[in-house]
């Protein structure tokens, strides 16, 4: 049976002033929207099998949130559970979504606010619901573009990183029109700090609009966040400004643009196979120090950080030094809840983590939770039995970042809020490998 598919966007902009989540310690409160946050839905059918792809510009969601909106969205539109594959943007310009352990003693983050959260979900699952009711004729073809300039390891810019953004392209088979595009590039969407209070997607915003210029206006693009760990632009921008959200945005845009020109000149697969699977793994949880070598720590890196502001070290590595003292400052509370035995009353419904792959025609999408290091992502596509695209935050948050071995020996800002121990990265790899050698 031939290709059939169907596209919707809503809006999940708070409709009220509402905080912004993504920096610690810092009142911001929106004043506007400078671009919707949107719900984006592609919903391919061919023969049956199906899939549902969901992209959030939210920061992220827990995992009983998110495995909630997969489940009433399989019930509701008849897609496999399995197949319907929800991820976050991560940008840090959006409103609190899920309660952060090592936030509980930030002052000044509130908590969430049930009746957006309420909001957020009714409109996710219409955008997906909507996106099965109206099909078309359709074909598609995976490409692949280099990217340069727009962000790099955020710890050592010569360090990993991750250049592929991987690109669906969904067309009409009689016009060539394309109708939408579902992109994954591995980037923090940070280029807006906090001294900013207007709702935005970041970046990706304007990676959208660069696409729709060139490749069509009424193209829906999905936008789906890579293994970004330790990804981030701070190398790159001049300012956290709009203006250089759009030129790191557009630059994105623009390397996307050009893969789809060509990729439309070649061959279209009018009869994918759709596949989908889950795998629960049960991560172990890192020691935390005692409490008082975390607050030692934290000491010392407030230390460091201001050493770095006196000797003017530059942005990169004072921002960097920054958010390691974030990090200590983390680590505390998390070394506070391991001691009072909290911890593991937190992490029990996040407890076991879903490991998520959807095959699309020649490509698997390996779905991981949580802040993911890149570094696992590089292994995944390397190890991996058949071409995959490595996607973090899908099915949820974990109470901080996957790092490495190697970066919880360096320390650090993720290493520092890291709950899960670094084990867990290979754990997830592991799974969704032998996810993707199933299909």
């Amino acid at each position: 049976m031939p290709l059939k598919a169907g596209t919707a966007i809503r809006d999940i902009s708070p409709q009220k002033p509402m905080f912004l989540v993504g920096y610690p310690h810092v009142e911001r409160t929106s004043t506007g929207v400078h671009d919707p946050l949107l719900a984006s839905a592609l919903y391919l059918s061919s023969g049956k099998s199906s899939a549902l792809l969901v992209a959030l510009d939210i920061l992220f969601l827990d995992p009983p949130t998110a495995r909630k909106l997969r489940r009433e969205i399989a019930q509701n539109t008849g897609v496999a559970e399995q197949c319907v594959f929800i991820g976050c943007s991560h940008t840090h310009s959006g409103p609190v979504t899920m309660e952060m352990l090592s936030w509980q003693e930030d002052p000044i983050v509130p908590r969430v606010d049930p009746s957006y959260m309420e909001f957020l979900t009714k409109t996710i699952i219409e955008a997906a619901t909507a996106a099965t009711k109206k099909t078309r004729d359709a074909e598609l073809a995976w490409t692949s573009a280099v990217v340069d300039g727009v962000g790099c390891n955020r710890h050592d810019p010569n360090g990993p990183r991750d250049p592929e953004a991987s690109i669906l392209v969904v067309r009409d088979p009689a016009t060539k029109r394309v109708h939408a595009l579902s992109v994954t590039y591995s980037m923090h969407p940070t280029v807006m700090h906090e001294d900013s209070t207007l709702i935005s997607a970041d970046f990706p915003f304007y990676t959208r609009l660069q696409i729709q210029e060139k490749i069509g206006k009424d193209v829906v693009v999905l936008y789906h966040t890579g293994p970004e760990g330790d990804q981030s632009p701070r190398y790159h921008v001049k300012g956290q400004t709009f203006a250089e959200a759009e030129r790191l945005g557009r630059r994105l845009g623009i390397f996307v643009s050009d893969a789809v020109q060509l990729a439309l000149k070649g061959s279209f697969d009018a009869k994918p196979e759709i596949r989908g699977g889950i795998s629960q793994v049960l991560c172990p949880t890192r020691s935390f120090p005692s409490v008082a070598e975390t607050q030692a720590n934290l000491v010392k890196a407030q230390g460091t950080f201001e050493q770095l502001k006196r000797d003017k070290a530059g942005h990169g590595p004072v921002r960097t030094a920054e958010c390691t003292v974030f990090g200590a400052e983390e680590a505390v509370q998390l070394a506070k809840a391991q001691q009072d035995g909290h911890l593991k009353d937190w992490l029990k419904p996040y407890l076991p983590i879903d490991v998520q792959v959807v095959r699309i025609g020649e490509r698997c999408l390996a779905g991981l939770p949580g802040e993911v290091f890149v570094e696992y992502a590089l292994t995944l596509k390397r190890m991996a039995k058949r071409k995959a695209v490595a996607v973090c935050l899908v099915n949820g948050e974990m109470q901080g970042y996957v790092v490495t071995a190697e970066a919880a020996r360096k320390g650090g800002y993720e290493a520092g809020n890291a709950v899960f121990a670094p084990i867990s990265g290979v754990m997830l790899t592991n799974a969704a490998l032998e996810l993707i050698s199933r299909m």
